[in-house]
């Protein structure tokens, strides 16, 4: 079908100088907290007929947490979603520019939603907004999108360099 090796994932590619194992506990960690919430919130609820409602809220950050580490490890790994039909059939050279190209728009787009995620945070900050569960500063809450946009970033911009660096 594909007479030349797969230039998007080559069998030998070099790792990220940062290991991805961060990424890893923290989504293990995310996961591991948001079963204790859970299942926390079914014992008691069982027991008492009453709901911790407010640990939803914790549960949703979580996920949200979770859903970014897991986009910056699928990054750092090259395992992220893609549609490759067409560049698997292009000549390794051009998949190559074309899995750069591709890289480079992501990264642009998570630098924007880090610019947007920053104006987010002042905004919960400057006007002390809560949140609508527990009634704690929204801003603890905002403050992870521009920063695990900004991981993912630099986790996609490290995946350019080291395409950039290999040979087609």
């Amino acid at each position: 079908m594909n007479e030349h090796p797969d230039p998007i994932k080559p069998a030998a590619e070099e790792p990220p100088r940062i290991p991805v194992k961060i990424e890893e506990f923290l989504a293990a960690m995310s996961m591991a907290l948001i079963c204790l919430i859970t299942f926390a919130n079914v014992l008691v609820r069982y027991l008492t007929d009453e709901s911790f409602a407010f640990t939803e809220e914790f549960s949703v950050f979580l996920m949200v947490v979770l859903t970014f580490v897991g986009a910056s490890a699928a990054f750092a790994k090259n395992s992220h979603v893609r549609m490759s039909f067409v560049v698997e059939r292009l000549p390794p050279r051009l998949a190559r520019h074309v899995e750069i190209a591709v890289m480079v728009a992501a990264a642009v787009l998570l630098a924007i939603l880090v610019w947007y995620g920053i104006r987010l945070l002042l905004d919960d900050w400057n006007f002390d907004t809560t949140s609508p569960g527990i009634g704690i500063p929204q801003w603890i809450y905002t403050l992870w999108l521009p920063l695990l946009s900004a991981v993912i970033a630099l986790r996609i911009v490290g995946r350019i360099v080291r395409l950039a660096r290999r040979k087609a």
